[in-house]
């Protein structure tokens, strides 16, 4: 396999990069993170270096993200929906234990995602696009062109819901299992999403009536191991953008969650889901439930697979007009809205357009900007 030349991190200075023209040649190689180690690399390319990481104190908060046991909800509601929201008031993420999706499943699925991406990159590079109004998209790093620094990562993106692509459409190899969870995943959220509506005191279809539920996305990632783990980040820092990311992590670990300033290590807990609410929870319930930061640390074992299954808005070009703002059910004269109303298609759009930067996705939709 033929590597493009990029300048090494022990080399480089910053009068003979030039970023933009290796992030050219890195794309135009259609193998992602992959296709460097496959081609033994010792040294990370310097596109991919995160200059602020290498300077960051590594010191990692103690806490633990809130667990939910759903297995008990119809004898103890109430007191799941107060932890509920607490999680979501506090944390922003929660993981759910007992909520239905059998093991099996979700073993599967991750198989399915390692199968992918471990295929050879000729049968991989007819799914390879950067156009994301298409239902299936392989690439690495969405934001490629944007972001200022490339994270150590592959991704597998499909668009599963209001109109779902046909069984031909799907990577064979990962078909029916993906189909399987895709499915399942989509009506544990319907359940989440009605213990959200509760705990604002709203009628528990609220959030389901409102559209929440009616974009489907999956991002299935494959971090390969990083030769140079403490100079890059496998996901930097961010929020997700739509309502709610349902989250399925293997063994590996790597996930880190922002609490008070604080990064939280989130290790995998066999036959958990990682629940993250994103931008547009926030948005709708005034910041009353909070758009939890994230990222995944690299490391030099691997490679680590993940499963995002997340309720987003319809993208541009779908024709649907609704719009999303604050639910006004929650909102007074001592708690005025903080956010406009926006079209779902306009918050991706920003999403995409903006990347993973340092500037929240929500500054662009406040109503009274500092």
């Amino acid at each position: 396999m033929n590597t493009p030349k990029y300048t090494e991190t022990t080399t480089a200075s910053m009068s003979e990069y030039n970023r933009r023209k290796e992030v050219e040649a890195f794309d135009a190689t259609k193998s992602g993170v992959k296709g460097l180690v496959d081609a033994g690399i010792t040294k990370i390319p310097r596109i991919f270096v995160h200059e602020e990481y290498i300077r960051e104190d590594k010191a990692v908060s103690d806490l633990s993200v809130p667990v939910i046991d759903l297995g008990s909800l119809s004898n103890n509601r109430g007191e799941i929906i107060d932890q509920v929201r607490a999680a979501c008031e506090e944390w922003g993420v929660f993981k759910i234990v007992n909520h239905g999706i059998p093991k099996s499943s979700m073993s599967k699925a991750m198989e399915a995602v390692k199968g992918f991406h471990e295929q050879d990159t000729e049968t991989k590079k007819q799914y390879y696009s950067r156009d994301y109004l298409k239902k299936v998209v392989y690439n690495s790093n969405f934001d490629l062109y944007t972001n200022a620094v490339t994270n150590w990562r592959d991704s597998l993106y499909l668009i599963m819901a209001p109109d779902p692509p046909t069984p031909q459409e799907l990577p064979q190899i990962f078909r029916d299992p993906m189909m399987e969870f895709s499915e399942q995943a989509k009506n544990v959220g319907i359940g989440v999403f009605e213990l959200l509506s509760e705990a604002l005191g709203l009628k528990k279809s609220h959030m389901f009536d409102m559209g929440c539920a009616i974009g489907e996305f999956l991002a299935c990632n494959y971090y390969p191991a990083c030769p140079e783990p403490d100079k890059t980040l496998g996901f930097g820092s961010h929020t997700d953008s739509g309502f709610l990311t349902f989250l399925l992590q293997d063994e590996i670990g790597g996930l880190q969650v922002l609490h008070k300033d604080q990064w939280v290590d989130v290790p995998p807990s066999p036959g958990s889901l990682l629940v993250i609410s994103g931008d547009m929870m926030e948005l709708i319930t005034n910041a009353r439930f909070k758009s939890a930061y994230h990222r995944v640390v690299a490391k030099n074992s691997g490679p680590r697979i993940s499963v995002a299954f997340v309720f987003r808005m319809h993208l541009a070009g779908s024709g649907c007009s609704r719009l999303y703002g604050p639910i006004k059910e929650l909102l007074s004269e001592n708690n005025p809205p903080i956010y406009r109303e926006a079209k779902g298609e306009e918050i991706v759009a920003c999403r995409y357009a903006k990347g993973i930067e340092k500037t929240p996705l929500l500054w662009y939709f406040k109503l009274n900007k500092p």
